[in-house]
């Protein structure tokens, strides 16, 4: 009984070690990736913002185009 008692502790504590082995490569990979996925998200975004600055301003002149030759109006106060 002592016997199997003792391989149980040894089982126990080779498969805790096994578990923090495995769950240190999974971090440091883990970290590379987020990393990395966190840089393409960057990259995206700022294409999307440049995109948005480009639409407003293409926005802009077409809505000053059409209102330039429509009469203004004075809005009473």
């Amino acid at each position: 009984m002592l016997g199997f008692l003792v391989l149980q502790a040894i089982a126990i504590v080779a498969y805790a070690v096994r578990l923090e082995t495995r769950v240190g490569i999974m971090e440091t990979r883990g970290a590379e990736f987020s990393v990395r996925r966190m840089d393409d998200l960057s990259q995206r975004i700022t294409v999307l913002e440049q995109r948005i600055d480009s639409s407003a301003a293409r926005l802009e002149r077409i809505v000053e185009i059409i209102t330039r030759g429509l009469p203004t109006t004075d809005k009473p106060k």
